[in-house]
């Protein structure tokens, strides 16, 4: 194992469709030292070049259903408009950027999720060791700073539409072979709350036993509960910490002052 550090850093959409607090995190993220990566999710554009070009956009339980004209319009937005825009604002800063979808470099992996109750289309799933460490760790040792959308491929020529949570726990398994990682979500609530209506009950730790309690009292529920079972499963598989926190406040996370972290023990 590398004795440097690695960060990766994951933002939402809410983030990305807010081109101020987008621009407020970037720098955040620029100035950050050491060896990093960014991974983004999608934004609202999608949808509504979806709607421009008379594509309906499916959801099913909040979960978007990635047709074939889906794909090809996540793919123009998620591997090119946002990752771009992401990455030029990145170099404006002197952050050496360098923009990747999982087909880039052969990095990630993923295969088609099976059809069950719903057919989502083309959405994959990441399988265990499907990231390809050796062609990222070429990346970050010659200086560039990865940044991730959320498109993957199957290795046999499909592109598929990948949840970006899922994305960036995965590279933090995969690299925690060759980096002492951590895994940082950021978004637009100051941590995982005890009141949601309260963003200073923020909940500075977490460990795996607590996680099951706060389930069970429901003060963690909806979206947060998937997004934490993933950051225990990630610590679980060997990346070092996982913290989630406001976008604004990145820059507390060197001193150990940001949002909540989460720990096995």
């Amino acid at each position: 194992m590398s004795n440097s550090g690695l960060n990766i850093i994951k933002i939402g959409g809410n983030i990305i469709d807010d081109e101020q607090l987008l621009n407020s995190f970037l720098e955040k993220f620029a100035a950050l030292p050491g060896k990093k990566i960014l991974v983004h999710g999608g934004g609202k554009i999608a949808t509504r070049l979806a709607s421009d070009l008379g594509v309906e956009a499916k959801m099913i339980e909040g979960r978007r259903i990635t047709d074939e004209a889906m794909l090809r319009i996540v793919t123009m937005v998620y591997a090119g408009l946002t990752n771009k825009t992401i990455v030029a604002k990145l170099q404006v800063l002197q952050c050496d950027a360098i923009g990747l979808s999982g087909a880039d470099g052969g990095t990630i992996k993923a295969i088609k999720r099976p059809v069950r109750d719903i057919d989502y289309g083309f959405v994959g799933d990441i399988l265990h060791d499907s990231v390809n460490t050796a062609s990222i760790k070429k990346f970050l040792e010659a200086g560039f700073v990865p940044v991730f959308s959320a498109i993957t491929h199957n290795g046999l020529g499909q592109l598929l539409n990948t949840n970006a949570d899922t994305i960036a726990s995965a590279l933090a398994v995969g690299l925690s072979s060759l980096y002492d990682t951590s895994l940082v979500y950021c978004f637009e609530k100051n941590g995982v709350l005890k009141d949601v209506n309260d963003e200073q009950s923020v909940i500075n730790s977490i460990h795996a036993d607590e996680f099951s309690k706060l389930k069970e009292d429901g003060i963690i529920h909806d979206g947060m509960v998937p997004k934490l079972q993933n950051a225990f499963d990630a610590i679980q598989k060997g990346v070092r910490n996982v913290y989630i926190g406001h976008a604004n406040n990145l820059h507390l996370f060197q001193q150990g002052q940001f949002g909540t972290c989460l720990t096995l023990k």
